[in-house]
C-alpha cells in the first residue's frame, strides 16, 4: 500500500486524474471502477476539464458502478447511476451503454447481483477502481462486520452512514436502508485501487486502514492485502499517521517516471 499525502483536494484530484490519463494512454479501452460519494466528485472534474480542454479520449473505455441504493425510483437525482451520470460519464464521450451499475430496481437481487459480477468478470475485470471512504472505515458501501472474502450482495446501512448520506437527500428519513455493491473480494481483483479521503473527520479510519490489523470492523483494511493500492490525503486526512513522515518521505524521494 502506497500512501500519499498532499497538501489538498485539487492535488489529490490532479494527481488521481494523472494516474487515470495515463492508463487510458496506453489502453484506450480500460475498464475503470466509479465511486460515488463527495470524495471522487473532483476527480471527476478535473478528468471532464481533460477531455474537454485537451481530448481524452474515453470512447473505449467501458465503467462500473461501485454500488446502488435499493428502491429508488429511475431517474432519481440521488440514484449514483444518475450521480455518476450528471457528474461525469455525461461531461465526457463515454457510451452511455458502457456504463453498468449493480440493479437496484431487481425483482431478483441475488440474481441480479451475479449478473453484475459476471458482466465484470466478461468485461476482463477493472483496471483501475477509485474508492472512497467512510467515517466508519466502510469502502463501497461494505459495511463494518462485512466479510473480507464478500462479492457483490445486498447490505443493509448502519445508521451513521445513513446520517453520513442525509445530506444528499431531503431528510433521514429519505435515505434508503438497503443498497447493492461490490464485495470486499470483488473491488480486491481490481488491479489497481485508489482511495481518497479528506477531511480530519476520516483521520481515524484512514490509520485504522493503513496501520491497523486487517479486520472486518474496518472493511477499508482489506487493502493492506492488495498489490497495488493507493492511498491518497489530505493533511487533515492524515493527521493520525504513526508513519506521516515515512509515507511523506518515501513519495518525495520517489522516481516520478514511476507514477502511482
Amino acid at each position: 500500500m502506497e500512501v500519499v499525502i498532499l497538501p489538498g483536494g485539487k492535488p489529490i484530484a490532479a494527481l488521481a486524474a494523472d494516474a487515470i490519463e495515463a492508463l487510458l494512454r496506453r489502453k484506450p479501452d480500460a475498464v475503470l471502477g466509479l465511486a460515488t460519494g463527495s470524495s471522487p466528485l473532483p476527480v471527476y472534474e478535473e478528468l471532464a476539464q481533460r477531455h474537454e480542454r485537451g481530448g481524452l479520449d474515453f470512447s473505449r473505455v467501458r465503467a462500473f458502478t461501485l454500488d446502488e441504493y435499493v428502491g429508488l425510483p429511475a431517474g432519481h437525482p440521488e440514484a449514483y447511476r444518475e450521480v455518476i451520470r450528471r457528474e461525469f460519464t455525461d461531461r465526457v464521450n463515454i457510451s452511455p451503454d458502457n456504463v453498468r451499475g449493480p440493479d437496484g430496481q431487481a425483482a431478483d437481487i441475488p440474481a441480479a447481483c451475479r449478473t453484475y459480477e459476471d458482466a465484470i468478470r466478461d468485461a476482463g475485470g477493472v483496471d483501475l477502481q477509485l474508492l472512497g471512504l467512510g467515517t466508519d472505515g466502510h469502502i463501497g458501501f461494505n459495511e463494518p462486520g462485512s466479510s473480507l472474502a464478500s462479492r457483490t450482495r445486498i447490505k443493509t446501512l448502519i445508521e451513521q452512514t445513513r446520517r453520513d448520506n442525509a445530506r444528499f437527500f431531503g431528510s433521514l428519513a429519505e435515505v434508503p436502508h438497503h443498497v447493492l455493491t461490490q464485495g470486499l473480494g470483488t473491488i480486491l481483483e481490481a488491479r489497481h485501487v485508489i482511495l481518497i479521503a479528506t477531511g480530519a473527520q476520516k483521520a481515524q479510519a484512514v490509520r485504522d486502514l493503513a496501520e491497523g490489523p486487517v479486520a472486518a470492523i474496518c472493511p477499508a483494511s482489506v487493502l493492506q492485502l492488495h498489490p497495488h493500492a493507493t492511498v491518497l490525503l489530505d493533511e487533515a486526512a492524515a493527521s493520525s499517521l504513526r508513519l506521516a513522515d515515512f509515507y511523506r518521505h518515501s513519495y518525495d524521494g520517489k522516481p516520478r517516471w514511476q507514477g502511482l
